[in-house]
């Protein structure tokens, strides 16, 4: 079955961090916030196997060192979960968030690749999506591809076919390593820290009910175009801070294998 999103109240479930996490506007707006006793996050009702996800977002602003919002995809089959992520690592007032990007199959990732913004991602809000179909993953802001990971299994590099996946975000203290490897840390005297969210769409397959052959479903074969790939090669050239696939010293056996073909 294809699903559309609805309401954030129908979509989606608050698991974590009590009050922190609110549903506003009958179901129109939803806000995690973050104190120093906790964090907060909600998950998906529908599992998904392949679809197209975006969600509108809106970061915590000013001092905003030390946090971590996610917004991902992941199975719950532990040590071979398949996860898409997307998280905003915080800074100091006037520094850009660097936007962390990684993906896992059969619970092995390590694939990250990190981003700075050409907007202040703060100050109004901006659209945030996953493409996961049986050939690729693409990772776009406000309709720019950022990132493609290729489906390359007959090259043996794996890569989520089979495992559903929920949405999750959560909102939480990263002060250890998130903010220049840990040395700024998170300044308590600015909390509660908020992030907002809203217009959720799913154009997704859900979990254990029948396909469907609407005409939504293009996502499925959905590529990058000659203009995408224009503006991908764009984003990667100006903004990308860090790539797994040039990181030697990290890896000292050889880069992996997917890095020799994308």
């Amino acid at each position: 079955m294809n699903a559309e999103g609805g309401t954030l109240n129908q979509e989606f479930e608050i698991t974590w961090g009590e009050s922190r996490a609110k549903i506003h506007n009958n179901g129109g707006l939803l806000t995690l916030s973050m104190d120093k006793a906790s964090g907060s996050g909600f998950r998906s009702r529908n599992e998904y196997l392949f679809g197209k996800i975006e969600m509108q977002v809106k970061l915590v602003s000013g001092n905003s060192a030390g946090t971590v919002t996610t917004y991902y995809m992941s199975s719950e089959d532990g040590l071979i979960h398949d996860e898409i992520d997307f998280e905003f690592l915080g800074n100091e007032t006037g520094d850009p968030y660097t936007l962390h990007t990684n993906v896992y199959s059969r619970g092995k990732g390590d694939r990250e690749q990190q981003f700075f913004l050409w907007f202040d991602p703060t100050t109004d809000f901006h659209t945030y999506s996953i493409l996961w179909n049986p050939f690729r993953i693409v990772f776009s802001v406000d309709g720019t591809p950022i990132r493609e990971f290729k489906n390359m299994e007959k090259l043996g590099v794996p890569f989520p076919t089979k495992l559903p996946m929920r949405v999750y975000s959560s909102i939480w203290n990263g002060e250890d390593w998130a903010t220049k490897g840990g040395r700024v840390k998170t300044d308590w005297n600015k909390a509660p820290f908020t992030a907002s969210y809203r217009n959720y769409k799913a154009k997704a397959c859900i979990w254990n009910l029948r396909p469907s052959n609407s005409s939504n479903n293009d996502w499925r074969r959905e590529t990058l175009n000659a203009t995408g790939l224009e503006r991908m090669k764009w984003v990667r050239d100006k903004y990308m801070v860090y790539d797994y696939c040039n990181d030697k010293m990290r890896f000292p056996q050889g880069l992996p294998p997917e890095c020799n073909f994308s």
